[in-house]
């Protein structure tokens, strides 16, 4: 039977925590441009520059996050899900035969990326700096793959890190386990990819919002890592029920997070719009 003062703590750890949530939910909800769409580019706000010309649009309203960062958080969601279906608990990093794959999926992120920053600095500033060289022209379509392969990349090192710190009994097999799966993955991510080049509404409104839940999701994976490290509550679970608490927690940090951001970029911006240009 657990001591009287552990069990006391234990229900008013809880209590701080449910309260917290909910104080900070409130407190963003309310600070935040009023509207369902609205919410998703608030999040996008805090992690994204959301330039127009960089983003998908639907009609008029453009999406919460720009084609990079859409694929990014789409990718990584479609990553998690995956490996939630093929691998359960298992918690081995990817072995060298995916690695490599997914090291070439970052160099093509960082490429494209840095193409699209040089480009960016020559149209902003014209001048002296209109003679910076690009491998290409940067679009939104390299955009979107480049971002959707770095998202992949991100899920399967949160996957497995993610098992490692919370499951009692975990399976020790890699998550990712050969070239089969990735392929199948990549398949997978490749088809969602094209569904949004569509640009068709009754596609981009829900993948739109997906990729806004992968940031919500995305941090309260990791806070809700760092809360059971720092707590020492690591392998204490058999069931995702068990962790309602700390994943909790990490969404309340991340949320926190994001408003901190919103705030700060809005008090320097002074609007709810993408960086601007010139």
């Amino acid at each position: 039977m657990q001591p009287p003062t552990i069990t006391r703590f234990a229900v008013a750890s809880k209590a701080l925590v449910i309260l917290t949530a909910v104080l900070v939910f409130i407190g963003w909800m309310m600070t935040t441009p009023p509207g369902f769409f609205e919410k998703a580019d608030a999040i996008g706000y805090a992690v994204c520059h959301r330039i127009p010309e960089r983003s998908f649009h639907i009609g008029d309203y453009q999406l919460p996050l720009c084609a990079r960062c859409s694929g990014m958080y789409l990718g990584a969601m479609i990553g998690l899900v995956f490996q939630a279906i093929i691998s359960k608990r298992r918690s081995g990093m990817p072995p060298w035969r995916v690695i490599i794959p997914l090291a070439l999926l970052v160099l093509a992120f960082g490429v494209d990326g840095s193409n699209s920053y040089l480009y960016l600095i020559k149209e902003t500033y014209p001048g002296a700096l209109a003679n910076i060289p690009n491998l290409y022209t940067p679009n939104n379509v390299f955009r979107l793959l480049t971002g959707s392969g770095m998202g992949l990349v991100i899920s399967a090192a949160m996957f497995p890190a993610f098992n490692q710190t919370v499951w009692r009994v975990q399976d020790p097999k890699p998550a990712l386990t050969g070239i089969k799966s990735l392929s199948l993955l990549l398949a997978i991510t490749l088809l969602f990819d094209l569904l949004v080049l569509t640009e068709n509404a009754f596609v981009l409104y829900p993948l739109a919002l997906i990729s806004a839940a992968g940031v919500l999701v995305l941090l309260t994976m990791i806070y809700g890592i760092l809360w059971l490290i720092l707590f020492r509550q690591e392998n204490m679970f058999d069931w995702l029920s068990q962790i309602w608490q700390a994943l909790l927690a990490g969404l309340t940090i991340g949320i926190l997070q994001i408003a901190l951001i919103d705030a700060l970029r809005f008090w320097l911006t002074g609007t709810w719009g993408g960086f601007p240009l010139g």
